[in-house]
């Protein structure tokens, strides 16, 4: 049964830990030239509807090393800026690769096109999720903290992508979460909902300097998100 990657839901907690406990193991084996080609012959399609420079780049640099190859599709390149639908263009993708990676707009494309591919699907972006983003952040505190359950980790900036998958991890793995988002700019009802049902450790604010307190992290991002000037 193939395993797809839209959310950080998708992923059940000790999931997530082994995930990062095998990227540190790689990153070591990376620093000490050690090969490590478990990807040795498998393709990644990358489908861009949206521009990128560190999304496409890890993920072509990370199929390389893993001795796998990525191919780059833009919407120009597919038949999908054609008109062919989701369905079809998933179905004959699945047929070339072995996994499919998507930066696009809207996650229901996203996940109509999961529903239809046979291999793998990635979240590489979307308008409501960027679960990759968040994941390689953990990785990150795991490396400077040792741990991630009993840090506190603030979010300063619109209720966007990134804030949806902080939401998203923190429901998971039960740090504590503070946001600081504009008026205006809240994170999806929808997202904070559904949070709330299975976590007590999400806070919202309006005044950043409340946020952060006593903050182990403080997270952030662009002002104005692509698409969303």
């Amino acid at each position: 049964m193939k395993k797809d990657l839209l959310s950080i839901l998708d992923l059940k907690t000790d999931e997530i830990h082994a995930l990062l406990e095998r990227t540190a193991e790689l990153k070591e084996m990376q620093k000490a030239g050690t090969p490590h080609r478990s990807l040795q012959g498998k393709s990644l399609g990358m489908i861009f509807e949206k521009s990128s420079t560190r999304t496409r780049v890890s993920f072509d640099v990370g199929m390389f090393q893993l001795g796998g190859q990525a191919i780059f599709l833009s919407p120009k390149d597919t038949q999908i800026g054609r008109g062919e639908s989701i369905a079809d263009t998933a179905r004959v993708l699945s047929r070339y690769l072995d996994g499919i990676l998507i930066r696009t707009f809207s996650q229901d494309m996203l996940e109509e096109f999961a529903s239809y591919a046979s291999v793998p699907v990635i979240n590489g972006l979307t308008d409501l999720l960027h679960p990759c983003q968040i994941l390689t952040d953990l990785f990150t505190i795991k490396e400077r903290f040792g741990t991630i359950e009993g840090r506190k980790v603030a979010w300063i900036g619109d209720g966007n992508n990134m804030a949806h998958s902080w939401i998203n991890a923190a429901e998971r793995l039960g740090f504590e979460l503070t946001l600081a988002c504009p008026e205006g700019h809240k994170p999806d009802a929808a997202v904070l909902k559904n949070a709330a049902k299975n976590a007590g450790n999400i806070k919202v604010f309006d005044d950043p300097a409340e946020a952060v307190k006593n903050a182990d992290v403080i997270n952030t991002d662009v002002w104005a998100s692509m698409g969303q000037e």
